[in-house]
């Protein structure tokens, strides 16, 4: 998929970066295009994309922080973390 205007131009085989982050989604530089478990795809041109690792949020595949009730409530381990 070409690159917008505004976007720098990213040379072909140029690696796209993912962030893993503990406790939240996967940041992931854009633009992005998803393919669904249905076999749909949906496509962000943003220039950094949050996509969901734990499965709450309502406009699913993209982050909507509803990991952050999840991370705050009770049973977990000492300060907070597992």
């Amino acid at each position: 998929m070409p690159n917008s205007p505004s976007e720098p131009q990213r040379p072909p085989g140029t690696p796209r970066r993912i962030k893993v982050q503990r406790r939240g989604p996967l940041l992931v530089e854009g633009p992005v295009e998803v393919e669904l478990e249905d076999g749909t795809t949906v496509f962000s041109d943003r220039f950094r994309v949050a996509l969901c690792t734990c499965r709450r949020s309502r406009r699913f595949p993209w982050c909507d922080t509803s990991h952050r009730a999840r991370s705050s409530g009770a049973g977990e381990g000492p300060g907070g973390k597992d």
